[in-house]
């Protein structure tokens, strides 16, 4: 016997703005009864499990031990001014001359 990962549960200061947010990145709906004010919603991803945004009232204090890879659809840099445009935050380019590297960002609720 085994367990099967359902979600991932994300905490956070506003559950819908931050589910809306993942939404946008990952071009997946939200759960069709979710509104603003709702304290858990959930994104339903194609593949795999679906994400959980949990509000939660004490803020963020400690770096997550937790983060998303994201594999874009178009080049990277494309993306990364997209996530940005979005609402993302640079964190941290560790892009190399040859294509190599990543680049790190933290979503909106990192402010929070």
């Amino acid at each position: 016997m085994v367990s099967v990962l359902h979600n991932v549960a994300i905490d956070c200061a506003d559950a819908y703005e931050l589910a809306l947010f993942w939404s946008r990145v990952t071009g997946c709906p939200l759960h069709p009864d979710a509104g603003p004010g709702d304290r858990e919603v959930q994104v339903s991803l194609a593949e795999g499990p679906a994400l959980y945004f949990n509000q939660v009232p004490e803020p963020k204090t400690v770096k997550n031990r937790l983060h998303l890879c994201l594999r874009p659809e178009t080049t990277r840099e494309q993306e990364v001014d997209r996530l940005l445009g979005l609402g993302a935050t640079l964190v941290g380019d560790l892009r190399n001359p040859d294509g190599s590297g990543w680049v790190v960002l933290a979503d909106p609720d990192t402010r929070n």
